[in-house]
């Protein structure tokens, strides 16, 4: 065990006292609570006659002891409820041991207590709980970084990204407004989830681990099944799965997706994060635009009250409908070339004239995606569909109606980075097939991110898809914009982090 620090010792101390008076710093009986902090502030009646009983349990994250009693600040999962202890009240026999040892020497900032008692208001107005009872719940053998005042400046703050993002359990317990980016976290969730099964689309489950990892471009995790003695991977999209019950018969299917990508990390990017995808059949990507506005624009109101979120410098605005903008005419706009027609030889001059870093396993698809990422993405602030992308960019997709080059796909880019990414789904076997070979020749060429031919995805196919449309959206990235975030760091609870180094 590492050595303690001068506070853990005492700490530890304490709880070897407790217990040597008798009383278990970890009891395992049950303590039931009948109110939270904020429903008995939203819930006090001066008039009530007899006041409101109720039982009450959290952390002790500050208090004021004078004398025979003392004033509690007590934290449970809701808020910050003010406490009065007093001596004769919780010591009512002639023993006052446990005010005078425990409570006042042994107990600390950080520890569990339950309090059973009446709700009053004090002298200064504030709703408080006069305790008849106290108990000790969970003794915290760490001192909490409680933020500290002196001379106006504050310290003993717990701001340090690192440390914040690797102890989590200490952030949610100390920096005010954390837990409540997880509390609008699970608001997302449910709303979007409330919007498709108003609908009639079904919640299914798919495989993480698979034998192919199919669904998107991406570089994947590889493991290894010892009873089959094959690789697996991590799944990096669950796209051709939910496609599968499209042809099973399932008329719309959703799924929130665990998925994994071995590539870099950044503000924007963790490896592994949640994805929403949904598919729903005799549908068409113009539909899908509709239907995402209107989901988008009821989820920025039950969460916020709002339809629009100021995240950073922006005022984002989730009021459908959203702007759209063909890709040609994105690139067009702002660069000054038309791609229309070029073939790879072309996109690498324009790149080489942009100053744009490629390298030889690029094709036409990967080009067009490095053109429109370093130079329209980031200028797209409000909601923006970008449609209609050039065919090899997006082998999934079905072609355009109108033009055989382009595909019915678009992309949904708010505060300058995607968050949705939708088609008009490829039902052809025959030209899934033959677009998955192109994939495989760019895999020969040294592109790691290529996708592998799923021989059964093309048998499913073949027995005969509908027209359906499908869409994925960056969960992680959504409650950012819905919380005002800037980090993805921020809405993950346990995001990913180098392992700790040990003194």
């Amino acid at each position: 065990m590492a050595t303690l620090s001068e506070q853990e010792q005492i700490r530890r101390n304490s709880l070897e006292q407790m217990r040597s008076l008798g009383i278990e710093p970890y009891p395992a009986a049950e303590f039931i609570v009948t109110g939270y902090s904020d429903e008995i502030r939203d819930n006090f009646d001066d008039n009530l006659e007899p006041p409101r009983e109720v039982a009450v349990a959290g952390r002790i994250m500050s208090r004021r002891i004078m004398g025979k009693a003392a004033f509690v600040e007590l934290q449970d999962s809701h808020g910050r409820m003010q406490v009065y202890i007093s001596r004769d009240d919780i010591c009512p026999d002639e023993n006052k041991d446990f005010y005078n040892v425990v409570f006042k020497k042994l107990l600390d900032i950080g520890d569990f207590i339950g309090v059973r008692g009446f709700v009053f208001r004090t002298r200064t107005g504030e709703i408080t709980v006069h305790a008849r009872e106290l108990i000790v719940l969970s003794k915290s053998l760490r001192p909490l970084p409680i933020v500290k005042m002196k001379d106006g400046v504050a310290y003993d703050s717990f701001d340090d990204p690192e440390l914040r993002y690797r102890r989590r359990y200490v952030d949610l317990v100390v920096n005010e407004g954390v837990r409540d980016i997880f509390i609008k976290r699970t608001k997302v969730f449910n709303s979007m989830r409330n919007f498709f099964n108003e609908h009639g689309y079904m919640e299914v489950d798919t495989p993480i681990l698979q034998s192919i990892p199919g669904g998107a471009s991406a570089r994947p995790f590889i493991t290894h099944h010892n009873a089959l003695d094959i690789p697996l991977y991590l799944r990096i999209a669950n796209e051709l799965y939910l496609k599968r019950l499209i042809v099973g018969g399932f008329e719309g299917v959703y799924e929130f997706s665990r998925n994994f990508r071995n590539e870099g990390m950044d503000r924007t990017h963790n490896p592994e994060f949640t994805c929403m995808e949904i598919y729903v059949a005799y549908k068409d990507y113009n539909w899908m635009m509709a239907f995402t506005e209107r989901m988008l624009e009821r989820i920025c109101l039950e969460v916020n009250g709002t339809t629009e979120v100021k995240v950073g410098d922006n005022v984002i605005s989730f009021k459908a409908p959203f702007r759209r903008v063909t890709m040609t005419e994105a690139i067009k706009e702002h660069t000054g070339f038309d791609i229309t027609g070029m073939d790879e030889a072309q996109l690498r001059d324009v790149c080489k004239q942009l100053h744009i870093d490629i390298d030889p396993s690029m094709g036409k698809g990967k080009l067009i995606d490095e053109i429109f990422g370093e130079k329209c993405e980031g200028t797209y602030i409000q909601p923006t569909f970008i449609t209609d992308y050039p065919i090899e960019m997006s082998p999934l997709t079905k072609r355009h109606r109108s033009n055989p080059e382009l595909t019915e796909r678009f992309e949904l880019m708010v505060n300058g980075k995607e968050l949705a990414n939708a088609y008009s789904e490829l039902n052809d076997p025959i030209d899934q097939y033959e677009r998955f070979v192109d994939q495989m020749n760019l895999g020969k060429k040294g592109d790691d991110e290529a996708m592998i031919i799923d021989h059964d995805f093309i048998r499913a196919l073949e027995y005969g898809m509908p027209p359906t449309s499908g869409m994925g959206i960056g969960m992680d990235r959504l409650v950012m914009l819905m919380t005002g975030q800037v980090a993805i760091q921020e809405v993950l609870l346990f995001p990913q982090m180098k392992p700790e180094k040990k003194d």
